[in-house]
């Protein structure tokens, strides 16, 4: 059966987004250095940001919200007025660092865009994703664009349905084995994982080895042709 949709992933698939999130996490255990260790200060925030998911989604701004009550935390709810606001200071930083493609994305998009209906699907804050792709420069590139609060194989049914001739013609792309491969293979599709050199431990999974519509490539220059050998 052939390909007619492909679903791609943004942060950390098409441009670099965990290297910020490492780089102000950084930042915030210089500034708790004289209240935590490190590690104890990165064991917490992890409890913090899976305990604020359901509430906060992903992104930026539910990140800065975790960064600040792990500092309430630690501080037995008295941080120096100007630790929260550094904090604040550096989701802004965030939110607005410039966007750079990973290589031989906009290549691998241009030729995919020419034989497939391209599709992107990620999480986060609506309005952030919406800015970073616009930046990005592929916008164009594709004829539909999903940013859910979360992935799972009912989204990715609903969205190959919607942009496409459903999941069983469609393949994803993305960093993630929890959230871009495992869930689009359950709804029927093909998937591939290109793994990104940082990986946040939420979006930690076992890979599904064996199955025969998944595929481990080493860049995203791999997938076009991974994709055409489908049909």
């Amino acid at each position: 059966m052939a390909i007619t949709t492909v679903g791609l992933d943004a942060d950390d698939t098409l441009w670099h987004n965990e290297t910020i999130f490492r780089l102000t996490q950084d930042r915030f255990r210089a500034l708790m250095a004289d209240y935590a260790e490190p590690e104890f200060l990165d064991a917490r925030l992890a409890e913090v940001e899976r305990r604020n998911l359901a509430l906060y989604g992903y992104g930026v701004k539910g990140f800065t919200l975790s960064l600040i009550e792990t500092a309430m935390d630690v501080t037995r709810g008295e941080p120096p007025g100007r630790m929260i606001a550094d904090i604040l200071a550096a989701g802004r930083e965030m939110l607005s660092h410039p966007v750079e493609p990973l290589p031989g994305v906009p290549e691998a998009l241009h030729e995919l865009s020419q034989h497939y209906r391209l599709i992107l699907i990620t999480k986060g804050d609506l309005l952030h994703q919406e800015q970073k792709l616009a930046a990005s420069g592929l916008g164009e590139l594709f004829v539909g664009v999903e940013i859910v609060s979360e992935k799972d194989a009912d989204t990715y049914d609903r969205v190959f349905s919607r942009h496409g001739t459903g999941p069983q013609q469609a393949a994803m792309c993305g960093n993630s084995l929890r959230s871009d491969v495992l869930p689009a293979l359950e709804a029927g599709a093909w998937a591939a994982h290109i793994p990104y050199h940082l990986t946040w431990a939420h979006e930690h999974a076992e890979p599904p080895a064996g199955h025969p519509r998944f595929a481990e490539l080493k860049s995203i220059g791999e997938f076009p042709g991974w994709v055409r050998g489908l049909g």
